[in-house]
């Protein structure tokens, strides 16, 4: 099995002294994506750059404190590539690639809108950008036989069964119809699985990744389903198990993981 493990650490520093390490040893995954990791290479100790038994690759924002991604690899890639090829986003630290031996893992992480209006158009500008590169995924899968795994926090719930208060929330950032729409074209449209919701279709409370600090959110599961595992046909046929940890708290976040039938 391939397990591959995503999460938002909402700051790789605050993660780790919550204890994320000790955890990420137990759970044993080949790969784990990481988003807003809020950190510079200057601020990686060797302990963050390479956890016990993991090699880690990152792609972090220019602005300090903010964005960036990362990978913690278990074996070597043929090759770890940043961005999307776009002047605007690819100072935000928004993308990382990871290539091995016909498969292909990205850790992404989508803008949030919910700062305001501008922030939201920048979150439409970077969808439609992201869009046409993931077009171009879906061309190297059909031309060159390659799978890809892109896991990350895209801050949109897809559907209503999605967070625990739809009724509240369609006119906010991350459940706009807009942003549900261009979702619905990544599967519908441009071919990619949604891989946990494929095994889970009926999944409620249990498929929340992400809870507001405002109130009692977390102790009331008043979540949202925004992290993804979302692939390529063939490597999605392969998933047989998907599950959502939150026995503890690194951050914001649950990590969610996805194990494939697949050596690397």
């Amino acid at each position: 099995m391939l397990r591959v493990t995503s999460i938002n650490l909402n700051g790789i520093r605050s993660a780790f002294r919550k204890g994320l390490q000790p955890w990420m040893a137990a759970h044993q995954a080949d790969i784990y994506c990481l988003q807003e990791i809020k950190a510079q290479d200057a601020d990686l100790t060797e302990e963050l750059r390479n956890p016990p038994g993991y090699t880690g690759h990152f792609c972090a924002a220019q602005k300090k404190g903010y964005s960036g991604v990362g990978l913690y690899l278990r074996r070597p890639a043929q090759a770890v590539t940043n961005g999307l090829g776009c002047e605007e986003f690819d100072p935000e630290g928004r993308i990382i690639r990871a290539d091995f031996d016909g498969l292909s893992v990205v850790s992404a992480y989508l803008p949030s809108g919910s700062s305001g209006d501008e922030r939201q158009q920048a979150k439409y500008r970077f969808l439609a950008k992201f869009g046409p590169w993931l077009d171009a995924l879906m061309a190297e899968h059909r031309q060159a036989g390659r799978e890809f795994i892109i896991c990350g926090d895209w801050n949109i719930a897809h559907k209503e069964i999605d967070l625990k208060n739809w009724k509240g929330n369609l006119k906010n950032s991350g459940f706009l119809p807009e942003e549900r729409a261009w979702l619905t074209e990544v599967f519908d449209q441009r071919g990619f699985v949604d891989v946990y919701r494929v095994l889970h279709p009926e999944a409620t409370g249990e498929a929340y990744t992400w809870w507001s600090n405002r109130g009692q959110a977390w102790a009331k599961n008043v979540g949202w389903r925004i992290d993804y595992q979302i692939a390529t046909p063939g490597i999605a046929a392969k998933a047989r198990a998907a599950a959502i940890y939150k026995e503890e708290r690194f951050s914001d976040h649950a990590p969610l993981t996805v194990d494939y039938e697949l050596d690397l």
